[in-house]
C-alpha cells in the first residue's frame, strides 16, 4: 500500500511558491473526478503536472452524482454499445483499484405491467450487458419470477408486478473517489490546489503556455508556467473556452439531476432497486446505512451554475415515483432529511431531450492548444483520461521529442488500497469493529471508516488514540478532521462534512450535532479569528437549510 504524502493547506504558502517557480508539463484544471483521473495518468506517465481547483477538489459534479460505479444499462436501449461496453468494463477496474471504496452492489429491475422493459427484452438486454461488460460467476444476471422478487424486496407492487431482473453493479463515494485520484497523483510528483481561481491564459506565439491564478485564500495573485493545458472543469469548460476565445462548434448542454435522502426506516428496501418512472424514465432507490436515497431527475439547466439546488419540483416528482413503485410506504415531503443536485456538463444535440442525449466524452483542441474535454460519466473517468493523455502524449513527441510512458492506471492502486479481494475489505471491516466497540462504536462505525479510508483508517484511528476529547465520538470525528487537515487539503468545514466525509448526505444530523467541536478545531488548527468562525458557521447553517428545507423544523 501506497504511504501518504503529507497534503494539506496548512501548506499552502511553500505550494503555491513551488507552483509559481517550477516549470510543469502539464497544467489541469479542474479537481473533479475528470481532471483527477487525468492528472493521475499523466504524472504516472512521467508528466511534470499541476492540478487547480478554484473552489474545493470535487466540489462541482463529482460530488453530486448517483454514486454509483454502474455500466448504464439504459444505454442499451439507445443502442450505444460502445459506451456500454467500455462503461461496463471499467466497473471490474476501478473496484479492484480501490474495492474499500467501491462495493458490489446488487441491483433488481423489477417488471411491471406497462413497463420499459418487457421479460424477454430485459432478459436479452441484461445478457448482451454481461457480455459488453464481461461479467463472470455470481455476477451475471439472473432472471426471477415475481415469488423470487418479493422475496428479495417486499416492498414492491405485488398487484403489477410480473418478475424482476437481478445484476450486479458497483456503488461508491464520488467525491472520495475523487480526492484518492489526486491523493494518488501526489505520488508521481503532481502538484494540487484547491481554492485556486483560473484567471486567464499566457501565450508564447498564440499558444497557451500557462495560467494566470488566483488564490481564493489569500486573494493574492501568481502565475503557472507550462507545455501544455487540459480544460476539466466539467460545467465551466465553455467559459475557459470562451476564455481562450475558442468557444466555436459544439458547446455544453447542461441537465440537472437531483437526489432526495430519506430515513431508512421511512424507504426501508432491502437493496438496490432500479425501477419505472410513470414518465418512461428510470430511477434508483439505494439503501446506504442509516439511509436511502432516491434519484435521479433530468432536466434541463441554463440558471446559475454556481447555485443548484433541489427545488419543490423536483422533490415531488421523485416522491411521486417511490410512492408509485412501493404503494406501501406513502412517502410525503417532510420525511426528506437532505438532498444534493448537481449538473451533467452533456455535449449537446439538436432535437434531443436531456435524457436522450449521449454521456460520451469529446476532446476540443483548440487553434491556442487549449485541450478542453467534456461529457461523459463517472464509471468512465479513467478511460477519459486516458484518451486525453494520450493526445497529449503525441504533441509532446512531435513537439519536444519526449516518449511518455504507455498508460497504466488500470494497475494502480489508489490509496487506501491494501486489498487484493473485496473479501478482505469485509474481514477488515470486521477487524476495526472489534478494536473500537469496546469505546461504544458499532459496526456502523468500522464500516464507516473502512468505506471512507481503506488502510488508512489505520492513521485515523492513531489520531484517535492520541487525542484527549472526554466524547469519544468527538474524539473520532477530530481525528477524520486531523487527517483530512493533514493528508487531504481540508480547508474549512464544508470540505470536511460534506466532500470528505459525506455526513450532510448520509449523516446530517451529526453535522448539526459536531458542528460546535469541528469548528473549535478549525480555529486552532488554522489560527483563524472569530469573524472567520462565523463566518463558516453562517455557511453551515446555509448548507443545512439548502440540503433539507422541505423540513424546516430539523434545521
Amino acid at each position: 500500500m501506497m504511504q501518504n504524502i503529507r497534503f494539506s493547506n496548512q501548506d499552502r504558502a511553500e505550494t503555491v511558491s513551488r507552483l509559481t517557480k517550477e516549470d510543469f508539463d502539464l497544467i489541469v484544471i479542474g479537481g473533479g473526478i475528470t481532471g483527477a483521473g487525468i492528472a493521475l495518468d499523466a504524472a504516472s506517465r512521467g508528466l511534470k503536472v499541476a492540478l487547480l481547483e478554484k473552489k474545493d477538489f470535487a466540489s462541482g459534479t463529482s460530488s453530486k452524482s448517483t454514486k454509483l460505479i454502474h455500466g448504464g444499462l439504459r444505454y442499451l436501449k439507445q443502442f450505444d454499445f460502445w459506451l456500454v461496453k467500455e462503461v461496463g468494463s471499467e466497473r471490474s477496474i476501478v473496484h479492484k483499484l480501490a474495492p474499500h471504496l467501491v462495493l458490489p452492489e446488487k441491483m433488481l429491475l423489477p417488471l411491471i405491467e406497462n413497463g420499459s422493459y418487457g421479460k424477454w427484452l430485459t432478459s436479452v438486454g441484461l445478457k448482451v450487458y454481461d457480455i459488453l461488460a464481461q461479467v463472470t460467476g455470481d455476477d451475471k444476471r439472473r432472471m426471477l419470477e415475481k415469488k423470487e422478487a418479493l422475496n428479495l424486496e417486499p416492498l414492491l407492487p405485488k398487484k403489477i408486478l410480473k418478475g424482476a431482473g437481478y445484476y450486479a453493479e458497483y456503488r461508491t463515494d464520488d467525491a472520495r473517489l475523487t480526492i484518492e485520484n489526486i491523493k494518488t497523483s501526489l505520488q508521481f510528483g503532481t502538484m494540487a490546489l484547491n481554492y485556486a481561481t483560473v484567471t486567464g491564459f499566457m501565450y508564447t506565439d498564440e499558444k497557451i503556455n500557462g495560467v494566470t491564478v488566483k488564490d481564493e485564500i489569500t486573494g493574492k495573485e501568481f502565475r503557472v508556467d507550462s507545455k501544455y493545458v487540459v480544460n476539466a472543469a466539467g460545467p465551466w469548460v465553455d467559459e475557459l473556452r470562451g476564455m481562450d476565445n475558442s468557444k466555436k462548434g459544439k458547446r455544453l448542454h447542461l441537465t440537472k439531476g437531483v437526489h432526495l435522502v430519506f430515513p431508512y426506516e421511512k424507504l426501508p428496501v432491502k437493496q438496490s432497486v432500479y425501477f419505472d418512472i410513470p414518465d418512461g424514465r428510470m430511477m434508483f432507490a439505494i439503501p446506504r446505512g442509516k439511509i436511502t436515497y432516491v434519484g435521479t431527475t433530468d432536466t434541463n439547466y441554463d440558471d446559475n451554475k454556481n447555485e443548484v439546488r433541489t427545488d419543490m419540483a423536483d422533490a415531488i416528482y421523485l416522491i411521486s415515483a417511490v410512492n408509485n413503485m412501493f404503494p406501501s410506504i406513502n412517502l410525503e415531503i417532510e420525511n426528506i432529511i437532505s438532498s444534493w443536485a448537481g449538473l451533467r456538463p452533456l455535449i449537446h444535440e439538436e432535437g434531443k431531450s436531456a435524457s436522450e442525449m449521449s454521456r460520451k466524452d469529446e476532446i476540443f483542441t483548440s487553434h491556442t492548444g487549449l485541450i478542453s474535454i467534456a461529457g461523459g460519466k463517472l464509471t468512465g473517468y479513467r478511460k477519459m483520461a486516458e484518451r486525453v493523455v494520450d493526445r497529449i502524449s503525441e504533441k509532446i513527441e512531435e513537439d519536444f521529442d519526449f516518449k511518455t510512458k504507455d498508460c497504466k492506471t488500470d494497475t494502480i492502486p489508489l490509496c487506501g488500497n491494501g486489498f487484493k479481494k473485496f473479501k478482505q475489505v469485509k474481514k477488515y471491516i470486521a477487524e476495526i469493529n472489534d478494536r473500537i466497540r469496546m469505546d461504544g462504536f458499532t459496526e456502523y462505525d468500522a464500516r464507516f471508516l473502512v468505506t471512507n479510508y481503506g488502510k488508512q483508517t489505520e492513521t485515523v484511528l492513531e489520531y484517535y488514540k492520541n487525542r484527549k476529547e472526554e466524547d469519544r465520538t468527538v474524539r473520532m470525528i477530530l481525528a477524520e478532521l486531523q487527517f483530512g487537515i493533514d493528508f487531504e487539503m481540508v480547508q474549512n468545514p464544508m470540505d470536511f462534512f460534506i466532500r470528505r466525509t459525506g455526513r450532510l448526505y448520509f449523516d446530517i444530523d451529526a453535522v448539526r450535532n459536531y458542528m460546535e467541536p469541528v469548528l473549535n478545531e478549525f480555529k486552532k488548527a488554522y489560527k483563524t479569528d472569530e469573524a472567520q468562525i462565523l463566518s463558516w458557521k453562517g455557511a453551515l447553517h446555509r448548507q443545512l437549510r439548502e440540503h433539507s428545507h422541505f423540513s424546516l423544523e430539523r434545521t
